[in-house]
Order: C-alpha cells, then sequence, then structure tokens
C-alpha cells in the first residue's frame, strides 16, 4: 500500500501566496502538488483508519494558531520559507510520540518545518532565487487551521483526509 503524507492546512491567503511562488520557481514539469508544510513524509498506508482516528481525536482538542516565515532556507537545488511556531512543533512531537514505531529516518530525524518553492533546479539558479527572495524578504504571519492526510503515488499525492482545528 502506497504511503501517506502529513501536510499542514495554512490558511486560504497564505497557501495561495506559496502556490504563486510555487508555481513561478518550480520546474513546470515537476509541479502537481501544492505548497506545502510537510509534517511526516511516509506514514505506514495500511494504517490510515488507525491514523486518520488519531488526526481526528488530536485535531478535536487543537485551536488554529499562526506561525511566522522567518527566513528563506538555501537547499542546494532549491529554496524555501523557514516558519516557526513553537505550537507547531509542539503538534508535530505528539503526534511522533504516538506513531514512533511507524516512522522512518527522515521522520525520527529533528524538524524543521518550511515551504519549498523551488526544487530540482540547478545550484547556481537556486542560489540566484535565495539571494533574490532574501533581500526583500520581511517577516509575515501563516496560519494554521489543520492538518491535511495524502496519498504518496509515485509523484502525484491523492488527498486522504482534512482534519480542522477546532480548539
Amino acid at each position: 500500500m502506497e504511503p501517506l503524507i502529513l501536510t499542514l492546512k495554512m490558511d486560504d491567503l497564505s497557501q495561495e501566496r506559496f502556490d504563486r511562488l510555487r508555481e513561478d520557481h518550480f520546474p513546470k514539469e515537476r509541479n502537481f502538488i501544492p505548497a506545502h508544510l510537510t509534517l511526516f513524509h511516509k506514514l505506514p498506508g495500511d494504517r490510515e483508519g488507525e491514523i486518520g482516528e488519531n488526526l481526528r481525536d488530536h485535531c478535536r482538542e487543537q485551536e488554529p494558531f499562526s506561525l511566522t516565515a522567518t527566513g528563506l532556507v538555501f537547499m542546494g537545488r532549491g529554496v524555501g520559507y523557514r516558519l516557526e511556531s513553537p505550537r507547531l512543533t509542539a503538534v508535530r512531537r505528539e503526534l511522533a510520540d504516538g506513531w514512533w514505531p511507524w516512522l522512518g529516518a527522515q521522520d525520527r530525524k529533528g524538524f524543521r518545518p518550511h515551504v519549498t518553492v523551488q526544487n530540482k533546479v540547478q545550484p547556481e539558479e537556486a542560489r540566484a532565487l535565495h539571494r533574490r527572495l532574501e533581500g526583500a524578504f520581511a517577516p509575515f504571519e501563516v496560519g494554521a487551521e489543520g492538518l491535511l492526510l495524502w496519498r504518496y503515488l509515485g509523484g502525484p499525492w491523492e488527498p486522504v483526509g482534512a482534519y480542522g482545528f477546532r480548539g
């Protein structure tokens, strides 16, 4: 069964902003998923029901919150926006604690939240975009409204579930 991916549901304005940046800077042939902040890269697809139940329970108790875009991340062959929020870190840690036996190496490593707006380009192109975006950067807020569960299909993603923060 195909693995699952968990991302943050951002407010509409932030989602549109990052999608627009991604459309402008991501290679067209590789840009087939929306801009996203990944919490978990590879959850077991055969645990979809249990994961969905955990997410419903968790999100029911969670109020919407804000993150701050604090800068840009140079990724060698791409660029992203660094997002910070103690609450996001806590949400991710709480979920990771419950799913620890299922997590692969990538999801057990440190969590560095970001939204990638360019990837899979030549390093010179990524450096140039990083310099340009960094020169105009000012911190901004991003609303966190819930969590989105996706099925990885070898490139494209299929939506599996949306879990809104209710508080």
